[in-house]
């Protein structure tokens, strides 16, 4: 049985997380299956977990990134899984290095289920309560301040507040304060970060109308079905099939259903001249063009106002009808968002086939909110100002559900590795999308909302969605994020794929080797004896290996030159300022970043090569003097 509430500076959690969105449960779940005593706070347990915008899991390297969360243990995919009510696999055109899974969920199956999976963990409580400030003592966070005026203690703290923190909601010229429609914000934790010298920036997002289903004319659109044959999240032949419905406690079943179930079809419809027309006549009522807003919204992800206006030359928009769930009539418009006031949102949707008698049941709306620029972080996520204090998600401007999961992993981890006093959990460039993702944002930081692309991995041939559990093996292992019986099944099916794409190379069949007749794009006429009893998803990852085997070599060897320069170690007080031949740009740029090794360093905006060239001879020069 669970112990009760904990609250005084004499009884401290190992871990807290403030916020329960999609990081601040992978950040609990992976603190508590490390064994720290975790305490989960949030303002509303019934929005745990809660998909603000659109129910979708997946795409374009976000599928990976949900694959990567489940090889450590996390709970995304086996959530998605679960609560899917279509899958389609992206890109299956292209290779396998760009496919990606995505998956349209329940908004509400996946939300309950998310959050009985947290009430059920061992080492976990969840409770109600916002959090409004920070303690601190001696450069450290000690605990949090809450609106009960309770105050709980821990050795480490999590922070992961969504749209929160001083949120503020616009709808035309209507303005309200709010991280989500009907729901609050956050406002003393701000005040908090100011007062420990953490710096806030404003960033913007917006979401789409959502619409009565019953009342949309899907004769007019063109369909959108689910693949045939699902591809999943989570990796289903290491998991124990106890792992998708059924707890150890006794009359309690998490909620979903058989992964790819009953799927439901997806619509495409498009804007017209109407539309357009209607939006830039009233493109002075939009508070991004009227000057109410001035900080930044996701660039991929544009507002039809920007749609409009950015690409002028395209006489129409396409737009995407998709379900909330199987028990509701509740639909969202993939591709409207905007924050035009309701009248305006109201006639614009009668201009687009299929919704000329539609009735809107919520609308459009844009949300500012405070982010805390991540370069202010360690690569570990723990902020450079204050130490014991991790963030994670959308504060540090990042967007998506699955940008988010994978930082609440990794802080919830780092979390409990710091309070160890244990090397961190830093996951490389060529190790996973999720390294590239928290790269990226630490040493580059973001001036708007950091979305997950193929593009930005630079050896994304070995990041394929299928090689996740194999790929990020050692880190699950190390860390006891994986039960036994799991990290049983993922060891042998890590061995079965590193003998099969060796005997593949070398065993022989009609004069050819087995790798030489697949590198040809063809079949043997039969494989070798035993290849047959290989789970598939194992046998998928040894095709993919031996078929792009010497393109996967060739980016090997490009991030092994990169390993050289991560084992040049740069200490946190280095003084880049007293550093002849350093560019004083640079100067500043590093001293502000922080690298911890060279190679990181040599990813820092406005740093060049000729910058690199000098602080390696530095480095060189202060390693013999020691």
């Amino acid at each position: 049985m669970k112990p009760g509430l904990k609250y005084g500076a004499s009884n401290p959690y190992g871990v807290i997380v403030c916020g329960a969105g999609h990081a601040g449960c992978e950040a609990a779940l992976a603190s508590a299956r490390m064994g720290a005593d975790t305490l989960v706070l949030t303002g509303n347990i019934d929005t745990v977990a809660q998909m603000s915008c659109n129910p979708a899991i997946g795409g374009q390297a976000k599928g990976q990134i949900v694959r990567e969360i489940d090889a450590l243990g996390g709970a995304m995919a086996l959530n998605t899984d679960t609560t899917a009510i279509q899958f389609r696999l992206l890109n299956t055109s292209k290779g396998p290095a760009v496919q990606a899974p995505r998956a349209q969920c329940d908004k509400k199956a996946y939300q309950f289920r998310m959050k009985h999976v947290l009430e059920l963990q061992e080492n976990l409580t969840l409770f109600q309560t916002m959090v409004e400030g920070l303690i601190f003592e001696g450069g450290k966070v000690v605990g949090v301040r809450t609106s009960f005026g309770i105050e709980f203690y821990g050795k480490s703290v999590v922070v992961t507040t969504g749209t929160f923190l001083r949120g503020l909601m616009h709808i035309g010229q209507k303005k309200s304060e709010g991280g989500r429609l009907g729901d609050h914000t956050a406002k003393g934790l701000s005040a908090s970060f100011l007062e420990a010298g953490i710096e806030l920036e404003r960033l913007k997002t917006g979401t789409p109308p959502r619409l009565l289903g019953s009342s949309m004319d899907f004769s007019q659109m063109e369909e959108q079905p689910g693949d045939a044959e699902p591809t999943l999240f989570a990796f289903h032949d290491t998991h124990a099939h106890a792992d998708l419905f059924h707890v150890e406690h006794p009359d309690q079943q998490l909620a979903g259903w058989t992964p790819g179930e009953n799927q439901v079809s997806c619509w495409m419809t498009h804007t017209s001249a109407q539309t357009e027309a209607i939006v830039r006549d009233n493109l002075h009522l939009s508070p991004m063009y009227s000057g109410e807003i001035e900080s930044s919204g996701p660039r991929y992800c544009p507002s039809i106002e920007d749609k409009f206006v950015r690409f002028a030359d395209k006489d129409r928009h396409k737009l995407y009808l998709e379900p909330e769930g199987r028990n509701t009539d509740e639909w969202y418009v993939n591709g409207l968002s905007t924050c035009l006031p309701f009248e305006v949102q109201d006639t614009m949707l009668r201009t687009i086939p299929g919704l000329e008698n539609v009735v809107m049941l919520r609308p459009a709306y844009a949300v500012e909110y405070d982010f805390a620029p991540p370069t202010q972080l360690f690569p570990n996520l723990e902020s450079k100002k204050v130490e014991n204090l991790f963030f994670a998600g959308q504060i540090n401007g990042s967007s998506g559900y699955e940008e988010a999961g994978c930082q609440g992993l990794l802080a919830g981890a780092n979390a409990v590795l710091k309070i160890r006093g244990e090397e961190p959990l830093v996951l490389a460039r060529d190790e996973a999308y999720a390294g590239v993702l928290v790269d990226d944002l630490v040493t580059k930081g973001t001036r708007e909302p950091y979305r997950m692309f193929t593009s930005r991995a630079e050896h994304r041939l070995s990041l394929n969605h299928a090689s996740a559990e194999t790929r990020l093996f050692p880190h699950a292992k190390r860390l006891g994020l994986l039960p036994p019986a799991r990290l049983a099944h993922v060891e042998e099916k890590v061995q079965a794929i590193g003998t099969w794409t060796r005997h593949l190379e070398k065993e022989r069949t009609d004069g050819r080797t087995y790798a030489e007749i697949l590198r040809r794009g063809e079949e043997p006429k039969a494989w070798p004896e035993g290849f047959g009893q290989m789970g598939a998803s194992a046998r998928e990852q040894v095709f993919y290996l031996v078929r792009y085997q010497g393109y996967i070599e060739r980016e090997q060897k490009a991030a092994a030159k990169f390993k050289d320069l991560e084992k040049i170690r740069i200490s946190t007080t280095f003084d880049y300022a007293g550093l002849p031949g350093l560019r004083k740009e640079c100067a500043l740029k590093l001293a502000e970043i922080r690298p911890s090794n060279l190679a990181q360093a040599s990813r820092v905006s406005g740093v060049n090569p000729a910058d690199i060239s000098v602080l390696m001879v530095a480095l060189s020069a202060a390693r013999r003097e020691r």
